[in-house]
Order: C-alpha cells, then structure tokens, then sequence
C-alpha cells in the first residue's frame, strides 16, 4: 500500500493535534514524532488540515502523469464537480483550456459519471429492495465501514464511485486511454490504487493548482452552463439525494457529513436502529466542497455551496448506462490486525498513568483520545505513549517542583504581577512565623514583606542579588534574592535566614570592640608612665650636665 500521507518529522512539534482530529485514532506517536498507521488510516486528510506545522504532505502524483502525457497515449481527466467551488466559479471550459495547455488529450466532469451511479441507485432501490443502502461514492466512508464496521458492508452500495464510473465510460468510448481524476480528496488517491486499472492517477486541485502555476498558466474567467447537468450537486450535502427520483415510499432518504457522525449512523445500524432508509455518507463536513485538499485553505461553506448550486442544472446528463456487471465493486472487510487488551493490561496502564480509581481518569482528551480508558488501549497497542497525558505530566511536574519548594531550606515566596502571594514554602512561613500558606495565598505581599525590592525590581527589570536585609517585624536578618520569570510573568523571592551569622557577627564586633577599648586604654596609662619616666630622666640628667659643667670650669681655672 501506497503512502499517500507522509509526515515532515522536522515539523511534527509533538502537539498531538492531529491525534485529536482523526476520528479513527490511527496515528502512532514515537519520540515525540507523530505516524499515520496506514492499514487503520480512511485517508480522510483530517490530519492534513488540522496540522498546525504543516508536518503532513499528500504524496504528489504530477511526476507519474507528465510520465503519461510525454508517452503520446490519449489522456483524459476527470475533473470532479467541486472544482467549480476550488476555482471560484470557472466553468469547465477553462479548466478545459489550461489543462490542454499541459499536454491533456480532453477534459470531462466527473459528475457524469455520477449520473451513471445515481440511476444505479435509483434501481437498486426499486429492484433489490434492500433494507439498508449507504451510498459508496465517497472512499473514505467505504474504508470506515471495511476497517471499522464490517458488519455493515452489506448494507454499503457494490457499486463503482463516480470516479470509477466515468473513468469506465471514458475508456470505453476512447480504447487505450489513460485517466485522471482530480479532486479535493486524498482518499482517491487509495481508491485508485486499490482497484487497478480503473483509473491510471489521481491528482488534488492542490496539485494541478501548483503545476499551473510552475507552468506559468493562469485560468481564464470564462463560465459556462447546461441544463442537462444536475448532478454538479454530487459534491454538496444532500446533493446525490438532489439529483435522484426519491419515490420508494417505503424508504427514508438522509444525508450524513463528517465521520463522527457516520460512525454514530453506523452504530444505530449496528444496533437495530435504522431500517428501510437510503443513506447519502460524507466523511467532510459539507461533503465534497468541505474536502481536505480543496487548495488545503480555501474554506468557504456558503459560498462553496452556491458556486455549485449556481452551476448545476436542473436535468441528467445526457449518457449511457454501464452493464450491471461493470458496475460492480466489490468490498470486502479490512483486517485491522489489532486485539482488545485484557482489563489486566488496561489497568495497568491506566496505574502507570496516575489513574487508580474512576475517579482520576478526567477524559480530558488533551491527549488526542476520547477517555483514558481508549488511551490506556492506545498505549497497550504501542500507538501512545504513557507520558501523552497532560494532567499526568503537569501533576508529575507539580509533585516535582512541589517537593523541591517544600523542602527547600531557603525561604521561598513567589508573586504574580499584581504582587499576590501565589505559593510559599514552610521555609518561609517559618522565617516569618505564619500558621499556614493558606493565610496569606491570594493576598497582597505586603501583608508579610516590604513591596520595595519587589517595586524596584518591577521598575528597574534587573533582578535583587543576594541583599542583606533586616525584616525588624520578625526580627530577622536574610540575604534576599529576587528574580521576574518573564515567561510565567511571576516574581521569586528567595530569602536565606542568616540571622545567627549576623548575631555571630555582631558578638564578634563587640568584643573586637572590647579590645580595642582595652588595649587603647593600656597604651595611654603606659604611654603616660613612659613620658613621666622620660621627664624625670630628662631633669635628673640636666643637674648632672649643671654640676659636671662646673666641675669643668674649676678644674679649668687651676
């Protein structure tokens, strides 16, 4: 099997969004990177459109039909009804024009095909008398029921698409000719290649728009119209029940979009609930003109709608039938190859989840599941990872930072911008001698500390290292630190209570102090005794030179 939806792993951001979109959960995740799992896969392209990374890309087919083109065989596309939405109301005369400018040998609508298929509907309920009969124009709802519901394939129409039933007429009317079809749907792509030789390749109106534009061809404003072409309506909701004669009395007629709600049609058939009823299935919300690759951005319901309603006429078109043989298709059941784990298994890992009693599993769907239960099967199957769980992972990460917080020797206080006290450990409801956290969470810091560092920080945005602070209402010297976490907008306080160092401090200063006094006090009393000592030599020496001097001068006059 072909793999027509591919994943950019570069892209894929681990957002789980496109787990969340496909309504058959048939996505793997694997290192964080997202894997379409294709044999559970209906190619319905929810997740093309859904992803926000452009991570998936639909496998090109334009390569393989230039191939066809440059052979000289007869090409011919069929181009489905919906192009009239794509191509903002062009007829298909100038679709006809460009894509001959490409190398096409013709250009037909789809929706002749469709004629084809509707009077085979109309038979089948006039002459089979089915009680059940689910249109099979549309692949991906044909997947559905092969993959998910195979006990309602009898009650799906055998029958070739519309798709098929043109690309049959046209081979038949040109022997040897290749076929194109191009659409809105991804799930064509596998259809075609499912039942080989029907049609050659299938391209999305993405596609051609890409390769008209690398050719530099620009379609001309040029529309068009037909009575005998009602069913232009093919691709709108109701529109197959628009252009069939709904006159068995003893059938109800409904249309159904979107696969979740065809899933729910499906279950009450499942259940006994619907009978005698023909049921028009989409699996695009607003049908084919809702499809996923209709240029992947061009979203416009209304507008789509009345593009077609405005093109499409009033009468069939004029063709022939198909032999009933021809127009068979057969469809068998889809093995999925995957078993219902034991309850022992689901629990645990549903345990390994944090989920031990009902009460714990939240069916949040963060995850891309409905409930925990279908994830616990997910990741029993390998298709989820324990840790796709975001109460799981903010509650790991809160238990984490909760420990670390709470036993934290440091003080901690942390504010949002209004300077709210939005957590504090038991650290710091011991350095400010406060009962419980509950008493001041919510309120204003100011209750408890001096806003000024907070202001100054606020004002200035450079953070508080490491302050020496005195909080005098509690007595306390901290070193204080304070930081903005500009991610989470919220301010962290940190407070180390140094108090003892500071006392410490203090007691060693005084008695430094002491000494000082002391010593200072022993140098002047032994400074003063040395200068009264130094007096009393210095008068006892001057007598001496006094009597030494006259001794002298006697003994000089003899």
């Amino acid at each position: 099997m072909a793999d027509f939806l591919k994943l950019k792993k570069s892209n894929c951001k681990n957002c789980y969004k496109c787990i969340r979109e496909c309504p058959v959960k048939s996505i793997r995740f694997s290192g964080g990177q997202a894997h379409i799992i294709g044999n559970e896969c209906i190619y319905c392209g929810h997740c093309f459109v859904a992803c926000p990374q452009d991570a998936k890309e639909i496998a090109s087919s334009v390569e393989a039909v230039k191939v066809m083109l440059m052979s000289g065989e007869k090409v011919i596309a069929s181009v489905a009804p919906s192009f009239v939405a794509n191509y903002d109301g062009m007829g298909i005369g100038a679709l006809r024009k460009a894509l001959k400018k490409l190398g096409f040998f013709d250009v037909e609508e789809t929706a002749v095909g469709a004629t084809i298929v509707k009077k085979e509907y109309e038979r089948m309920l006039r002459e089979d008398k089915r009680d059940i009969l689910i249109s099979s124009c549309c692949h991906a709802v044909n997947l559905l029921i092969q993959k998910y519901f195979p006990g309602e394939l009898k009650y799906l129409a055998d029958i070739l698409s519309p798709m098929q039933a043109h690309c049959v007429d046209i081979k038949q009317r040109y022997p040897g000719s290749k076929t194109v079809f191009i659409g809105p749907c991804v799930a064509k792509k596998d259809e075609a290649e499912h039942y080989q030789g029907i049609t050659d390749a299938v391209l999305t109106f993405e596609e051609l728009s890409q390769w008209l534009k690398g050719e530099n061809i620009t379609l001309e404003s040029e529309t068009d119209s037909l009575e005998e072409s009602r069913a232009r309506f093919f691709p709108t909701t109701g529109g197959i029940l628009k252009t069939m004669v709904c006159d068995q009395e003893e059938y109800a007629y409904f249309a159904i979009d979107g696969v979740a709600n065809c899933i729910e049609a499906l279950k009450d058939i499942q259940h006994g609930g619907l009978h005698n009823c023909f049921i028009e299935m989409s699996a695009c919300f607003g049908s084919c003109v809702g499809g996923p690759v209709m240029d992947k951005y061009h979203r416009s319901p209304v507008r789509d709608y009345k593009h077609v309603a405005a093109y499409a006429g009033k009468k069939d078109f004029v063709t022939g039938s198909l032999p009933a043989v021809e127009m068979l298709k057969p469809m068998s059941p889809i093995d999925r190859r995957l078993k219902q784990p034991s309850e022992e298994e689901i629990t645990e890992k549903l345990r390994l989840m944090g989920k031990y009693y009902p009460q714990d599993e939240l069916n949040c769907g963060s995850c891309g599941y409905n409930t925990c239960r279908e994830k616990a099967i997910a990741v029993c199957h390998g298709k989820a990872d324990i840790t796709m769980c975001m109460p799981f992972l903010m509650g790991k990460a809160e238990s984490f930072s909760d420990n670390v917080i709470s036993n934290a020797s440091n003080a901690i206080v942390v504010l949002n911008e209004a300077f709210e006290v939005q957590q504090i450990n038991r650290a710091a409801l011991q350095l400010m001698n406060i009962r419980a956290a509950n008493d001041v969470l919510g309120e204003p810091v100011v209750r408890i500390l001096d806003p000024a560092d907070f202001i100054t920080v606020q004002q200035t945005g450079v953070s508080i290292q490491n302050k020496r602070v005195y909080l005098a209402e509690y007595k306390k010297y901290v070193r204080e630190t304070i930081v903005f976490d500009k991610h989470y907008r919220i301010y962290i306080c940190f407070m180390r209570d140094t108090t003892k160092e500071e006392t410490e401090r203090a007691k060693k200063e005084s008695i430094s102090k002491q000494t000082i006094e002391t010593t200072d006090k022993v140098v002047d009393k032994q400074m003063r005794i040395v200068q009264e000592i130094a007096f009393l030599l210095g008068e006892t020496a001057a007598e001496t030179k006094i009597a030494l001097t006259k001794l002298k001068e006697s003994i000089s006059d003899e």
